[in-house]
């Protein structure tokens, strides 16, 4: 290739890498080749990638220094590689979202909406992450094309289903990435593999160009390794457009502006009841070491939070089920057998039980309302435990032996169920594996959100450091 090699985590974030690109401190071409290179080198022990487009990036790149040459400004993210969780359409390649049956079919005719507003942003696209089967999973231990191991401990799981986009940003061999999240599936692994994972208001940002598994719950969103990397990328999501008809044209002010307003008199508060049972020590510590940071002592409770999570496993089973009929009926051999009994479950369940969870769903989300008119954001644990070993089922939590993977979207799942705009925040607790605490606001506040995540970060209480043990490569 010919090309400088470069330690790219030199680099704190991807906004600091675009701007040394754009003052042509260093050029995007080495910026890519160099990310290769660490995916050539680090990817084989961590299974992150299903497909990394060289070609394409390097191209890609190449069109970006010319265009700073030429004294024309490539965007705000000039020359910051990223990747997608393989349920985003990427224009030449099969969509996989982590299966078997999806790999027979025709590479895709065009990127993604969220794809194309990155790249017109300047960012590079270095490949397809990997994921839980249809996005129904927790760890991203995957049937077809493995498991995806945490940076931080390779016998644990990275977490899932967007675990390859984790996991991806926590070895520091990508500073962004996208994933989505249905019922956790970007917080629990930014929690587990301690990265800053972002999901926004339902139907904020565009879902054109994505394999849907619960349409009434999917969301799209980013990881990284900071609070402005993640408000930036969200800036620049919010002009993405497509025939997602879930999508919302709402205006929202862009928020990396509005970060350096620190907490100014923002109300908040500690969840308390279901939020502040079942979980392990550390978890419960995290919640404390942010509540003390922000001089927080005020707590809600969210009613019904039990029901809140069994609506959203109703209503999931039975959407995701309905995607895959056909192939259930036609090939079930061909599924995670996993994934494949929980859809046909979904299948027999009654359709009055659909109807009732989705009428709960809107009693539920009228209650969270209320007590958002007296507080403006609330904390929350992400996950219940730090990552479990790959292959575990078990969990021994307050002396009750628990089914270990479904339980680790415990906090996040009554969350996603009416929507809210949440950023888990990795917490620095150097000696442990990582934890995640949830930052909740209302509908549509992402600002608010992002605002105390970097008040948190200012203050080294949230950090996404590369995991230790994960070397860069040797240059070649």
């Amino acid at each position: 290739m010919n090309t400088p090699m470069i330690d790219l985590n030199q680099y704190r974030d991807a906004t600091h890498l675009a701007e040394a690109v754009r003052r042509q401190e260093v050029t995007a071409k080495t910026v890519v080749v160099a990310t290769l290179e660490r995916i050539t080198a680090l990817n084989p022990s961590l299974n992150c990638f299903t497909t990394v487009t060289a070609t394409a990036a390097i191209a890609q790149a190449e069109a970006i220094d010319r265009a700073i040459a030429q004294g024309i400004d490539p965007g705000p993210l000039a020359g910051v590689p990223f990747a997608v969780k393989d349920l985003f359409d990427v224009a030449g390649i099969p969509t996989l979202a982590g299966s078997k049956i999806n790999a027979e079919n025709a590479p895709a005719t065009a990127d993604a909406a969220a794809i194309v507003a990155l790249k017109q942003a300047g960012a590079v696209l270095v490949g397809a992450l990997n994921m839980d089967e249809y996005a129904y999973g927790f760890s991203t231990e995957n049937t077809h094309y493995g498991a995806t191991r945490n940076p931080h401990d390779r016998d644990r799981i990275a977490g899932g289903s967007s675990g390859g986009s984790a996991a991806a940003v926590a070895a520091g061999l990508l500073p962004l990435t996208l994933g989505s999240d249905t019922n956790g599936s970007i917080r629990v692994p930014a929690s587990l593999c301690g990265v800053f994972g972002f999901k926004p208001t339902y139907g904020r940002l565009s879902r054109a160009g994505t394999v849907l598994f619960s349409s009434s719950l999917d969301h799209i969103g980013p990881l990284g390794r900071s609070v402005r990397d993640i408000a930036l990328a969200f800036d620049v999501l919010q002009s993405a457009a497509g025939a997602d008809p879930v999508w919302s044209r709402r205006p929202l002010a862009p928020c990396v502006p509005q970060l350096a307003a620190g907490r100014g008199g923002l109300r908040v508060a500690i969840a308390a009841g279901y939020f502040a049972e079942g979980a392990t020590p550390e978890v419960f510590q995290a919640v404390q070491q942010v509540a003390e940071a922000l001089g927080v002592t005020q707590t809600v409770t969210l009613p019904e939070t039990h029901r809140a999570r069994a609506a959203a496993l109703t209503i999931t089973a039975c959407e995701g089920a309905d995607q895959h009929l056909d192939d259930l009926r036609t090939r079930p051999q061909d599924f995670d057998p996993m994934t494949r009994d929980r859809f046909l479950a979904g299948a027999f369940l009654p359709a009055a039980w659909y109807l009732q969870a989705q009428r709960f769903r809107q009693w539920y989300r009228e209650q969270v309302r209320q007590i958002f008119q007296d507080v403006d954001l609330i904390i929350a644990p992400t996950t219940p435990y730090p990552a479990l070993h790959i292959g575990q089922n078990l969990i021994e939590l307050n002396g009750t032996t628990l089914p270990a993977r479904p339980n680790l979207g415990r906090f996040t799942q009554p969350l996603s169920f009416i929507g809210l705009p949440i950023l888990s925040v990795p917490i620095a607790q150097p000696q442990s594996l990582p934890v995640g605490v949830q930052l909740i606001a209302a509908p549509y506040q992402e600002a608010t959100v992002l605002r105390v995540a970097a008040v948190l970060e200012a203050a080294g209480v949230v950090t996404a450091a590369i995991a230790q043990g994960i070397p860069a490569p040797r240059p070649t």
